[in-house]
């Protein structure tokens, strides 16, 4: 097996378990209230498992990217929401809706696009220590602007955690390139523990911002993070990695049609997923009301007395 079939395969199924990771971690967000601190949350199983199945995706993706360009690698992360479609329907006890059907057909014709102009050969070049200091700069200036108190925080912390996981995918392929290069550089360095401090800071705010997205629902924050996530990945890779799209100027236009497939297959998964979350969730609008009547009968055991029960119209007014 080459390389590309290789890293396609391995991200294949880190998708897999990174699906199986976001609906444990949506299902544990709806039953954690909105003021739960971390501490709290690190005692609940349910959490160590979700971070098991992200450890597990994470070890298969930084596999993937010591075969693979980032340009490959990151586009089949939006297989996690593929995923996930059905993972959810079991969960929920439900069949896969029409729409998600069209959605995971767009999404995949448009990552097999994606794959006919990505760059197949194995990464070589590697971030110097001022790119990654820079990356990782930038970086936490995004996030701490998207973390800012205001509207719409589940989606802007998704999309931190998309930004924030592509370039922790970055900087780890930097790693291991650098960690299996044979060329009989130095093994520890500085700009190694850096890289590596930066990784593991990424890849952990990653996950506790996302877990805070899927408070909100699995649908649209899933889809906001597997969009930003190679769209801040393959940036790095195109602008400081060499990476480049196969093909000259058609495989540009191949891979515009392929990514607008895939972003509309994944918003039509996220608005399913969406619109299934909560299955008992009651139409907006006044909730119905019985009608009143105009005549109540108050009928009561019948003492000797009282032979007839006593008529009473509405406002208490009594009829004979």
């Amino acid at each position: 097996m080459n390389a590309t079939l290789l890293a396609v395969a391995l991200s294949l199924v880190s998708a897999g378990a990174y699906a199986a990771a976001a609906v444990a971690q949506s299902r544990l967000a709806g039953r954690t209230e909105p003021g739960t601190g971390v501490l709290r949350m690190l005692g609940r199983g349910a959490w160590w498992s979700a971070v098991g199945l992200n450890a597990a995706g994470a070890l298969l993706h930084v596999a993937a990217l010591n075969y693979g360009p980032l340009t490959l690698v990151q586009p089949l992360g939006a297989l996690t929401l593929v995923v996930a479609v059905p993972l959810g329907a079991r969960a929920a006890g439900r069949r896969v809706g029409r729409s998600e059907w069209r959605g995971t057909a767009l999404t995949l014709l448009g990552l097999g696009a994606l794959l006919l102009t990505a760059g197949g050969s194995a990464p070589h070049e590697t971030l110097t220590l001022p790119e990654a200091l820079g990356v990782g700069a930038a970086t936490m200036a995004v996030v701490a602007g998207l973390s800012r108190p205001g509207a719409r925080p589940g989606l802007r912390h998704a999309a931190a955690s998309g930004i924030t996981s592509g370039v922790a995918s970055a900087l780890t392929q930097t790693l291991t390139v650098a960690v299996t290069d044979h060329s009989g550089g130095p093994l520890f360095s500085w700009r190694l523990l850096t890289v590596a401090l930066l990784v593991s800071a990424f890849a952990m705010g990653g996950l506790l911002l996302s877990q805070t997205a899927y408070r909100g629902g699995l649908g649209a924050p899933l889809a906001v993070v597997t969009l930003a996530n190679p769209v801040a990945a393959a940036a790095i890779g195109l602008a400081l990695l060499g990476e480049r799209l196969q093909g000259g100027p058609v495989s540009l236009v191949l891979a515009l049609l392929g990514t607008t497939a895939a972003v509309r297959g994944v918003i039509l998964l996220s608005r399913a997923q969406a619109r299934n979350a909560d299955p008992d969730e009651v139409p907006e609008g006044p909730a119905p009301v019985d009608p009143v009547p105009s005549r109540v009968v108050i009928g009561s055991p019948r003492p000797a007395a009282v032979p007839e029960p006593v008529a009473v119209r509405a406002g208490g007014v009594p009829h004979p």
